[in-house]
């Protein structure tokens, strides 16, 4: 762990940084929105918006990197999302956000293959699962932490906007000032959605529903906060505890995952989720239950994405799981970009309302948890001792992000397969 910090430490600063500035401005603009007057379903479509540039910013990026180099293509980017930031108080129109949004969205993922791109060289076959997880770990502190700075200005007026754009102005300075050498960079040919979906149909479609689950939490809980009228501690508080489940509750569910059917598992954590968002539906009238439902549905969600693409490796060769990264983050992605608009349809109309939010949450984590137990019928049972490794990655990472973790379950299952190969006698 002492080798990653002091090889990636200007690396990790700076995604933290980066981090703090995305998640604050994504709750900001929730509680901002409320204010403007927006409706629920102008401020649905601002926020899938970032996911629509966040899909497209994965497939763009890595060209990109390979015509004019890293630190290139990450300062300008930086730039980009730097200066949207503070366009957002001064534009405040539906569609100059959502314009807005799909920008920042294309800059963050472009942004993300850059840095993890450089995080992967800076590790070893050694540490390189240590650097992941610190990584992500990273990643979670830098959301959580925004929370608190939402408190810090008024959110009618600039500052918090501006302490938004410092941040991430400030944040790529120790990347690109550090002696780090800039990585040689490629990206493996991605398999066809067809030839994934007949490898493992419960990976997709859990991959699709999830993404619609995770953008409803990341871009509407701020909006479902404003809506129901909790006050500006008690949003980013609310919003916190989403991240707060997936960091504690990250590591417990992967080591259960390494022990028994994981078909199984990803039935159970579908179904608490889905519980923890009836929670929020039925009880969420008083703040502590809203509380609970918010841990429990990211404490579910973020673990089911490594769970999912564990689950996907078990059905894949070592030379495919690189190339099923690329296609498993697409289909997230589809999925992702669906998500607040479906939450904002149903948070504004009459019938449903703000509970709406739970609404949708509860749906898709039945839903999935229905289909996991539907393909169990379908697939035999593979043995615990002939699955891969799980390596925790969150819904925010790249398709680099997601090789990086390929990589270390590879690693880790080969480790595992010399291990238990018998000595061979010293030839006499």
């Amino acid at each position: 762990m002492l080798q990653v910090l002091s090889s990636a430490w200007a690396l990790l600063l700076g995604m933290g940084l980066l981090m703090v500035g995305n998640g604050l401005q994504g709750t900001l603009l929730g509680v901002r929105g409320e204010i403007e007057g927006f409706s629920t379903l102008e401020m649905s479509f601002v926020m899938s918006a970032y996911f629509v540039g966040f899909l497209g910013g994965s497939r763009l990026a890595p060209e990109m990197i390979r015509r004019v180099g890293h630190v290139r293509v990450f300062a300008a980017l930086a730039s980009f999302i730097s200066a949207v930031m503070i366009m957002y108080p001064m534009l405040a129109d539906p569609i100059a956000w959502s314009l807005g949004r799909v920008v920042i969205g294309f800059c963050f993922s472009g942004v993300y293959v850059t840095a993890e791109s450089w995080l992967n060289n800076a590790a070893n076959n050694e540490n390189r699962g240590q650097a992941l997880s610190l990584y992500m770990i990273v990643q979670m502190a830098g959301v959580v932490s925004a929370q608190a700075l939402l408190l810090v200005g008024d959110p009618a007026g600039y500052e918090t906007f501006v302490i938004a754009s410092i941040l991430v102005s400030i944040s790529f300075a120790p990347i690109l000032l550090s002696i780090s050498p800039t990585p040689a960079f490629d990206t493996t040919k991605p398999m066809t959605l067809r030839q994934l979906m007949e490898t493992s149909p419960l990976g997709c479609v859990g991959m699709f529903l999830l993404g619609g689950i995770f953008s409803a939490q990341f871009g509407m809980s701020a909006v479902y906060g404003a809506q129901v009228g909790l006050s500006l501690v008690e949003i980013s508080i609310f919003v916190a505890v989403f991240y707060i489940g997936a960091v504690l509750l990250q590591f417990p569910l992967g080591w259960m995952s390494d022990r028994m059917d994981r078909r199984v598992l990803i039935i159970l954590v579908s179904a608490v989720g889905g519980v923890g968002a009836v929670i929020g539906m039925v009880l969420g009238v008083t703040f502590t239950m809203l509380l609970v439902a918010a841990f429990f549905i990211g404490g579910m969600t973020s673990p089911l994405y490594s769970l999912l693409i564990a689950y996907t490796n078990d059905y894949l060769e070592y030379d495919d799981m690189s190339a099923a990264s690329g296609g498993l983050v697409f289909i997230n992605g589809l999925g992702a970009i669906a998500g607040p608009i479906i939450t904002g349809w149903l948070m504004g109309t009459g019938v449903v309302g703000p509970k709406g939010f739970f609404l949708f949450i509860a749906t898709l984590m039945f839903a999935m948890a229905a289909y996991a137990a539907y393909r169990m019928t379908q697939r035999v049972y593979t043995p615990v001792d002939e699955t891969g490794a799980i390596a925790p990655i969150y819904p925010t990472s790249s398709p680099v992000a997601l090789e990086v973790a390929q990589e270390v379950a590879i690693e880790a299952a080969q480790d595992e397969q010399d291990a238990q190969e018998p000595a061979r006698a010293p030839e006499l």
